[in-house]
């Protein structure tokens, strides 16, 4: 993938008028961000033991004259920039950034950043969130520092946005948004080419839990099933049935969906056995469904092991709710966008679909009003989508400067919190 070339060189809009000295001082930083997302992507931390990178983040950003403050659990951390005579309560514009990665191989073979952790890799385009996080600090301490920042910023750096019910959570804890009028992110979308970013007014993302379903029985000779209870066939009308019949209970416009991803049971063709276990996720398009599924789960559970005389106990895990893009801060995400990298010939910013995805970010989003925008990373060139949460993933590494930027300009020219 890309990477040599100046974040937004060769993009959409890279040479507008506007291309001024904030994208000087952002291709400044080229060099230094390009190296520090491959570093992290080289030693990816899995949710809460995001150790290294907390440690890195905290001496660049101590470097750069900030005051960062890490989180009482010792990952991730959060800074803020108050430029000097800022009226106290003034409210603060807030960046997010996520920093852990994902327990899956890294599959590429042709790149030197490859990670160095079996097991573990940025699969999901965390380390490009952080490294444009970092550098919309790096700008933004810079601008403060030349009377050119106008409002107060918060940088998060978020842990844990993988594990359930996500690490916002803690960031919401140890008073992350105390002060916040406003919050931004942005998410990387393989399906959106580098230079343009994915919007939406609404639900932008899904609420998604994780629930665990356990079978048991007395066990037996799989010679007499009807002495018994007959647990790998309860189990497997199960994994069958129950999806089917959550569907059938609740308006099909919630985009209610039950997938299971891990269903084990047995250790030997001739015995029937005494436990069974499926593991999966509850997604829903709506408030309305994610308040409804628990308990339509545990009547429908009932009812299909009744029929196999098996017993069960469904352990319910909430996870995360939809994000909701307010209406305003899309307006402002999508004014900046357009100035920086709009021109007459191409848009900058696209329409995108809601997805079945979680995202803790929507925790923010409870609290105070703010928007996720879908970061655009496959190269213009490349024909093959490389998808989130896969060994191949990989980005067109301009995005970070397209990123940097967009952020920047909320930050002085595009956004106001008040």
């Amino acid at each position: 993938m890309a990477g040599a070339d100046l974040p937004g060189a060769d993009l959409p809009g890279a040479d507008l008028p506007g291309s001024d000295l904030l994208r000087a001082r952002v291709r400044a930083h080229t060099a230094e961000l390009i190296a520090f997302r491959r570093d992290l992507h080289m030693h990816p931390e899995l949710g809460r033991e995001e150790f290294r990178t907390t440690a890195l983040l905290k001496e660049r950003l101590e470097q750069a004259g900030l005051a960062p403050r890490v989180l009482p659990a010792g990952t991730g951390l959060v800074c803020d920039i108050v430029p000097a005579g800022t009226a106290e309560g003034t409210p603060l514009l807030a960046f997010r950034a996520d920093i852990d990665a994902l327990p899956i191989d890294d599959a590429k073979a042709d790149v030197p950043y490859r990670s160095t952790v079996p097991g573990r890799a940025h699969a999901c385009g965390h380390d490009v969130h952080t490294t444009v996080v970092l550098g919309t600090a790096l700008v933004l301490a810079e601008a403060a520092d030349a009377g050119r920042l106008r409002q107060p910023v918060r940088l998060i750096f978020q842990p844990a946005e993988e594990v359930m019910p996500g690490g916002a959570l803690d960031v919401i804890k140890a008073g992350g948004l105390e002060g916040v009028g406003r919050i931004f992110a942005v998410h990387c979308d393989p399906k959106v080419e580098a230079g343009r970013i994915g919007l939406r007014v609404g639900a932008i993302t899904s609420a998604c839990d994780r629930l665990v379903l356990s079978l048991d029985g007395p066990g037996g000779h799989t010679a007499r099933p009807h002495l018994t209870t007959d647990l790998v066939t309860a189990v497997a009308r199960m994994a069958a049935d129950l999806p089917g019949a959550l569907g059938r209970r609740v308006d099909p416009r919630w985009g209610v969906s039950l997938v299971w991803g891990r269903i084990a049971s047995g250790s030997a063709a001739n015995v029937i056995p005494q436990h069974a276990e499926l593991e999966g996720t509850v997604r829903c398009l709506e408030l309305a469904g994610w308040r409804e599924a628990p308990e339509l789960l545990h009547e429908l559970t009932a009812r299909i092991a009744e029929t196999y005389r098996a017993k069960w106990e469904l352990d319910y895990h909430r996870g995360v709710p939809p994000v909701v893009n307010e209406a305003e801060s899309v307006a402002q995400l999508e004014a900046a966008m357009h100035a920086r990298f709009g021109s007459p010939r191409t848009t900058a910013v696209e329409d995108t679909e809601q997805s079945l995805g979680g995202e803790d970010f929507a925790w923010y989003l409870e609290k105070i009003p703010g928007a996720l925008a879908r970061l655009g990373v496959r190269a213009p060139s490349e024909s093959e989508v490389r998808d989130l949460h896969q060994g191949t993933f990989d980005v067109d590494e301009r995005a970070i400067g397209v990123g940097v930027e967009l952020f920047c300009s909320l930050a002085l020219e595009h956004s106001h919190t008040l």
